[in-house]
């Protein structure tokens, strides 16, 4: 783990209210791992950093994709190209891709898609076949197809049918199952509850990202801990990646 203070190298708002922020990391960009995220110090008037996953890196620079959610991702959302960032990471449990595996499927609900794109990446350059299932409300909400990684297929919905499939992400899945020898998923805990009851997935081995409020990053606090299968885990560090039957879903709250 690395404490880095980071140049932002470009700032754009690539959905309505979400941020690319590319920042110039060496130490950081050079050991993380697709799954893995850092912890972002957001300006004097927020006590807590904020945990975001690495959503890409390129040579020793890395990349951030958030939503603007509240006061630390507003402050965030307003850095520009020179200003300096205090961050630390990288943090936490990634993806594990299975050396048998040749099929990949994503499944990204929403702003999900922020640590499948390094995943995507990297499998892509290994050889690798990879479909990405994105979801979101609406057409504007949606990850702008050209800044996906050349080679990913891209199967989109929207609740309100502007774009892609009409539905959930969830409705089309089942299609895509049989292809795959791997599923990784990042989304709302309402997507995973729903992936967890297909009797299809029964015996498909699923990576899940869990998305939560944290207070250190580190697992001092304990204030992201969760209930699994296997016993109490912090979603710092021994997640964020779990494997989807592991959670017990119906704890899971307020995530």
């Amino acid at each position: 783990m690395r404490q880095v203070i980071a140049p932002v190298i470009s700032n754009i708002e690539v959905i309505p209210r979400t941020h690319f922020v590319w920042l110039d990391c060496p130490p950081i960009a050079t050991e993380a791992k697709p799954g893995q995220f850092v912890m972002v110090r957001c300006g004097e008037d927020c006590f807590l950093p904020r945990p975001l996953s690495v959503h890409r890196v390129d040579g020793g620079k890395l990349a951030l994709l958030f939503e603007i959610v509240g006061k630390g991702t507003e402050w965030l959302a307003q850095r520009k190209k020179g200003d300096k960032l205090d961050i630390f990471g990288p943090l936490g449990n990634g993806f594990t891709i299975s050396a048998d595996a040749h099929n990949l499927l994503l499944v990204a609900g929403g702003i999900g898609i922020a640590p499948l794109v390094f995943l995507a990446d990297g499998a892509l350059k290994k050889g690798l076949a990879g479909r990405l299932l994105l979801g979101a409300s609406t057409a504007s909400q949606l990850y702008p197809q050209d800044l996906l990684p050349a080679g990913i297929e891209l199967i989109a919905t929207t609740e309100d049918g502007s774009a892609g499939t009409r539905g959930m992400i969830t409705d089309l899945l089942y299609k895509y199952i049989d292809w795959a020898d791997q599923l990784f998923a990042c989304g709302p805990v309402g997507m995973y509850r729903t992936m967890a009851k297909m009797p299809e997935l029964k015996n498909k081995p699923v990576q899940v990202s869990l998305e939560v409020v944290m207070g250190c990053g580190m697992g001092v606090c304990y204030g992201c801990t969760i209930k699994t299968r296997k016993g109490l885990k912090q979603v710092c560090k021994d997640g964020p990646v779990f494997d989807l039957k592991d959670i017990i879903w119906e704890e899971i709250i307020g995530i």
